[in-house]
């Protein structure tokens, strides 16, 4: 039988669920939730409904495996996944480092009372590479963590560069520097700062007239977003914005290198590449939706993070193909 998903959010995280679900035979979308008025959202999917998110908190619980909660980490999901998962089986993709703890706290309260499985923060960072990262720990006990973001747009920086004043729209990637990238891939095992990791480039779209140099400093001084980087702004019109930057590209490296008891060196590197961050994350998250809906099957409840899932319940096959195409 398959898993019935319902989608919480209809972004772009939220657009990227409804598509991945398609690609997993073993689901059906039975509902799109929206905070928006549901009679002016049309989906990409037929026959399904699209209702208010009052719905899923009205009356009896619907009849949903897991809700796939596609928030923003800043202000959504901490108020959200808590709430829903008194209700439902749900699952995010919160990614705020420093707060997953608390995080988990409260949606642990919430899941555990009501007989629910949650899983936060999947996606693939925090999620995929927060796994690499263990595992790089546990083979190589004596050793250096390295993570690399990019090149790729990140969504937080830009939008903080367009509530710049004179700012129409902006557009901002992290950038890997390679010198760094090799000197860890040598075996170097170096101490990099902040600003020996990446660079930052911003395309901007400035209102006619702007003050430019002065929207310039305000990004490169930009605390806790561009201070500690080396950062470039470059001014451009709105469609070269559109003819150039309007997809959301990302990705990355964790690294892990270290020396064994025998003496011997050790690397640990894991990437990826990615043409659609949202799309990949929606089709991560789907995955580990999936392991809710078994886990839950089993009796189990309370919130979890991908280091508890066992790689078998991510898997549409059975544990014969698993060992048989993939051991």
């Amino acid at each position: 039988m398959a898993t019935k998903i319902g989608i919480l959010g209809y972004g772009n995280l939220g657009r990227g669920a409804e598509a991945a679900v398609k690609q997993n035979d073993d689901m059906e979308l039975v509902g799109v939730f929206t905070r928006r008025d549901p009679s002016q959202l049309t989906i990409a999917t037929p026959g399904v409904p699209v209702r208010s998110a009052d719905d899923l908190l009205s009356g009896d619980p619907l009849d949903i495996d897991v809700l796939v909660i596609c928030g923003g980490s800043a202000t959504d999901l901490p108020e959200m996944t808590p709430k829903y998962a008194a209700r439902y089986n749900v699952i995010d993709s919160f990614d705020t480092h420093a707060r997953i703890p608390e995080h988990f706290q409260n949606v642990d309260q919430a899941a555990t009372q009501a007989g629910k499985v949650a899983i936060i923060s999947a996606g693939w960072d925090p999620g995929l590479f927060s796994l690499n990262r263990l595992m790089g720990n546990c083979f190589i006990p004596q050793g250096k963590d390295y993570t690399f973001w990019g090149k790729g747009v990140s969504q937080g920086h830009s939008d903080a560069v367009r509530r710049i004043d004179g700012v129409i729209d902006a557009r901002q990637y992290t950038i890997p520097v390679e010198s760094a990238l090799e000197s860890v891939r040598n075996g170097e095992n170096p101490d990099l700062s902040t600003r020996q990791k990446h660079t930052r480039q911003v395309f901007v779209v400035a209102e006619e007239g702007a003050d430019r140099d002065a929207i310039t400093q305000a990004i490169v001084t930009m605390p806790n977003y561009f201070d500690e980087y080396d950062s470039t702004v470059e001014f451009i019109s709105q469609e070269e914005m559109d003819r150039d930057h309007s997809g959301l590209p990302h990705g990355g490296f964790v690294l892990r290198s270290g020396e064994l008891a025998s003496g011997t060196k050790a690397l640990i590197e894991y990437s990826l590449k990615l043409e659609s961050n949202p799309d990949f994350t929606s089709s991560v998250l789907l995955a580990y939706a999936r392991a809710v809906a078994r886990l839950n099957a089993e009796g189990q409840s309370g919130c979890k993070t991908v280091f508890d899932i066992a790689p078998a319940y991510l898997s549409a096959h059975d544990g014969a193909y698993l060992r048989s195409h993939f051991l």
